[in-house]
């Protein structure tokens, strides 16, 4: 029998605001346990939630980034469950009244383009943080991360391939990062996944028993997991057994899912709405003041590149996978007016000196002016391609100009057809075997005299002009 997968996300995105969702308590990731804690994060008696504006905003940027309706009024519920790391014995999510609903992404298949919806957006806190002692049978909670400020971002079941639900989690990934309202990392926790997976009969259009699976942490580990899931689920129904609606947890090192706790529903939660938060009106002008103030998505400028810098779909999806790179090949590719060339060298050599020094864009030593220069140089001549890959590699070690290192090593071009005529003349009469040779059909000894010229020039002899020159001189 053949079966068809039902996949939905759950995405969990931190919010880059300097302070949390309620509170005046630091945001920031990695200080000492419990010191970015207040008595309004900790859960004490008494204390009462002040709403962070920021927050708000930035969810809405997101909601309006992926084609979401905003709802003109929405508000906070509580989502009651007992851990040791939620102090309040709740936690303020949205439910009945998320801030946004009905939106969608776009994403790359090997069918084509597929729109991905997505059914909610909403804002939530974040929980704190269990760690287990590897040496004692103890644990500790840090709770820094509690009242950190979230969104949800709930998929519709449209997801039909673990590879499809990867591609799904890069373009959100993108998007945020995009929008600087998320850092994206997801090894610190900023950016997370739960996913939920059922397979059913091709042709049924009832969806089968679902699964969740957590410890998502890394696009890699979410296809692993949603592929094995899928093959123990099939394993079970082909077998005669049913799939049963559990909290599953991917371990990496096996590559298996284990269970962890049967699925709780949206009832088991006790939601009713926060006493402590007035509901949240939200004008068509802020809206529309949200919306301004967009930056060019990825999709766009990725379609823009392609139409106005005439480089490839590749180039394109490169360049555009970082905001920050993007701007630095838009900078470079204006300037010298050469869009392809531009592409070439951020792609092959500027992205390999930063990948070996584990550096991003931002930190690159070589300005988008000074490498519009270098390839300047290169179409009129003044220096070669080989010459180049030298200039490219010290620009980036000293942060020089090209102009500045040409200078400094002597490395202009010899472009003088009288200088270049002189020293092929020498090689030819000093080489009068291999003359011969080529002259009775060795075309392969041409490599040889190339080789010969550009030692004697240490390099610098135009290439075109030493191939035109040398076949003159050896048909004469």
């Amino acid at each position: 029998m053949e079966f068809e997968a039902i996949i939905g996300l759950e995405v969990h995105a931190q919010l880059l605001t300097e302070t949390k969702i309620f509170c005046g308590c630091c945001a920031k990731f990695g200080a000492t346990p419990n010191s970015h804690t207040c008595p309004v994060c900790l859960g004490m008696p008494g204390v009462l939630p002040v709403l962070n504006k920021k927050v708000v905003e930035y969810a809405m940027k997101m909601a309006l980034a992926t084609h979401c309706v905003i709802n003109p009024s929405c508000e906070f519920a509580r989502k009651n469950y007992f851990y040791p790391d939620l102090p309040k014995g709740y936690q303020i999510s949205q439910y009945a009244r998320p801030l946004a609903e009905h939106g969608h992404v776009m994403v790359e298949t090997d069918g084509g383009r597929k729109k991905i919806g997505i059914t909610r957006i909403h804002m939530e806190e974040d929980a704190g943080k269990l760690l287990h002692d590897e040496h004692n049978p103890v644990s500790y909670v840090d709770l820094n991360r509690t009242g950190v400020p979230l969104i949800e971002i709930v998929s519709e079941p449209d997801i039909r391939s673990p590879e499809e639900a990867a591609e799904y989690l890069k373009s959100l990934h993108e998007i945020l990062v995009y929008l600087e309202i998320c850092d994206g990392n997801m090894e610190e926790g900023s950016f997370r996944c739960d996913a939920n997976v059922s397979i059913r009969p091709l042709g049924q259009k009832e969806y089968g028993t679902r699964t969740e699976l957590k410890n998502l942490n890394s696009f890699r580990n979410v296809q692993r997991a949603l592929e094995y899931e899928i093959k123990r689920q099939r394993y079970i129904v082909e077998n005669g057994g049913e799939v049963i609606q559990e909290t599953r947890l991917w371990d990496d090192a096996q590559g298996v899912t284990n269970s962890m706790r049967g699925k709780e529903e949206a009832h088991d939660y006790r939601y009713f709405p926060d006493p402590d938060l007035v509901p949240i009106v939200i004008d068509d002008a802020w809206v529309q003041a949200i919306r301004n103030s967009l930056p060019e998505l990825p999709s766009a400028k990725r379609e823009r590149f392609i139409r106005d810098y005439e480089i490839p779909a590749y180039d394109a999806g490169v360049l555009t996978s970082d905001r920050a790179l993007a701007d630095y090949f838009e900078d470079v590719a204006k300037r010298c007016r050469k869009p392809k060339a531009a592409s070439n060298w951020i792609m092959g050599d500027v992205m390999r000196f930063l990948n070996d020094d584990k550096r991003d864009i931002r930190a690159c030593p070589i300005k988008p002016e000074d490498l519009a220069e270098m390839i300047k140089l290169i179409d009129e001549g003044t220096i070669s391609g080989k010459m180049a890959k030298d200039i490219v590699e010290e620009m980036y070690q000293t942060g020089k100009p090209p102009q500045t290192i040409i200078r400094e090593k002597g490395l202009v071009q010899i472009t003088d057809e009288a200088e270049l005529t002189k020293t092929i003349t020498a090689i030819l009469e000093n080489n009068q075997a291999q003359v011969a040779e080529y002259r009775g059909g060795k075309e392969k000894v041409f490599g040889f005299f190339v080789g010969q010229i550009m030692k004697a020039t240490q390099g610098k002899a135009n290439p075109r002009l030493v191939n035109e020159l040398l076949k003159k001189l050896l048909a004469g």
